[in-house]
């Protein structure tokens, strides 16, 4: 079984080039499918789901090809099939997309329910009510469900509640529907942006993305093109965390610091000087972290992806913290784990409240989501003698030649598999 380990090296100094946001990639993706010619994009970082993409685009007939430099050509003309395999989607959150991507193209899409980080079961219920107002019928089964319509057409849709996810569906969809579409409510994130630009750069017409009102006209073609991915600001945010956690000083480079405002306000309001540049951030931990009180929103409020490492850092404030999560509240199941550490952790509904100051001490501990085990190996930076990081496939989820990274800041991580004679990490 493979693993991390950690161990406490002293502070962190020097600077990391930030990859290509994940969670946009995944967008953009699929809504290459749309196009009708080829489509190169830069910046789609090195991730597991990028596997799982590869397997889906080889059964559906999407050609990809990853190049020496870094950059991803797809070709959509040859897509010939609209069914994705139950358990390629499971193995990721963002599969939905091929949904909205396909339904236009082929009028009836057969896929899976999505995976990925299981909190509670994320809910596609907004996905369903967008498809349906534009004149999908969607049909449920057990490990699948199928949407389909001879035309989609153009309709005002309500989201009841802001989510990034269904804002990009819904827009996919709406590309290449008759008439026009309004999204009421739509979330704002940058990722949403990210996918508009590459659907606008195509000849999609979308107005008001950015906004909580988007309108999409509908047209019947779509041309290739190139685009370049935003930067990943939860990759950053972490990066930005471990400063503070360690010590030191760590610099972010190729980011956009507007897509960092609530993180950084956050960073400052705990105690870490930053210098924020035109595509730079450096981080300085002062070696004092403050107690605080963190509440997570959507975006532009603070990320729900960053309440699990910015938990670390609050391990070494002294004084009382809570981090309320209303995004998805059942998000804590790093807080047993950090328990493992020596921690002094509460959860109480959709709050964890930390007693920080006290010292963590290296022990074998599991990551069941990304940024679960991001915050883990965070605490192990800290953390006397040595911690085990179990649940590797999760971290490589979200975070492109991580060990490499930290390493490259002084830090002292590894990865390593247990030997079938020494039982679960019996040797040293």
């Amino acid at each position: 079984m493979r693993y991390i380990q950690v161990q406490p090296a002293g502070a962190l100094r020097g600077a990391v080039t930030v990859p290509g946001s994940k969670n946009s990639s995944l967008a953009l993706i699929a809504a290459s499918c749309l196009a009708d010619d080829t489509v190169r994009l830069e910046g789609v970082p090195e991730i597991d789901d990028m596997r799982q993409i590869e397997g889906i685009a080889r059964d559906i007939g999407l050609g990809i090809r990853r190049s020496a430099d870094g950059e991803t050509v797809l070709d959509p003309r040859y897509i010939h099939s609209a069914t994705i395999d139950p358990g390629k989607a499971s193995a990721y959150r963002a599969s939905y997309y091929f949904a909205g991507a396909l339904l236009a193209k082929f009028g009836r899409v057969t896929i899976g329910f999505p995976g990925g980080d299981d909190f509670k079961s994320r809910p596609i219920d907004q996905h369903v009510k967008a498809f349906q107002a534009l004149g999908a019928k969607v049909t449920f089964y057990d490990d699948y469900y199928v949407v389909e319509a001879a035309q989609l057409q153009g309709a005002d849709i309500y989201f009841d509640t802001i989510t990034c996810g269904a804002t990009i569906n819904a827009m996919l969809a709406a590309v290449r529907a008759r008439g026009r579409t309004t999204l009421y409510n739509a979330a704002v994130d940058p990722e949403v942006v990210d996918t508009a630009a590459l659907l606008s750069q195509f000849g999609a017409r979308i107005y008001g993305a950015g906004t909580d009102c988007i309108r999409i006209e509908g047209v019947p073609y779509l041309n290739g093109g190139a685009h370049t991915a935003i930067p990943d600001r939860l990759v950053a945010g972490t990066f930005l965390i471990a400063a503070g956690v360690a010590g030191g000083q760590v610099t972010v480079k190729d980011v956009i610091p507007e897509h960092l405002g609530s993180c950084i306000a956050k960073l400052k309001e705990v105690g870490l000087e930053l210098d924020v540049g035109d595509q730079s951030i450096t981080a300085y931990g002062t070696g004092t972290i403050k107690a605080t009180r963190i509440r997570t929103a959507m975006y532009p409020g603070f990320a729900t992806d960053l309440q699990q490492p910015m938990t670390a850092l609050l391990l070494g404030a002294k004084g009382k913290s809570i981090v309320t999560d209303k995004i998805f509240p059942h998000r804590f199941a790093h807080v047993p784990q950090l328990r493992r550490l020596g921690a002094d952790i509460e959860v109480r509904g959709e709050s964890a409240f930390i007693r920080g100051g006290r010292p963590l001490a290296g022990d074998l501990v599991h990551a069941t989501d990304v940024r679960a085990g991001i915050a883990l190996v965070l605490a192990g930076t800290v953390a006397e003698g040595i911690t085990r990081i179990t649940g590797v496939e999760h971290v490589e989820r979200g975070y492109p030649d991580i060990i490499r990274s930290l390493n490259s800041l002084g830090a002292n991580v590894s990865l390593r598999e247990s030997g079938a004679d020494e039982g679960m990490f019996g040797a040293g």
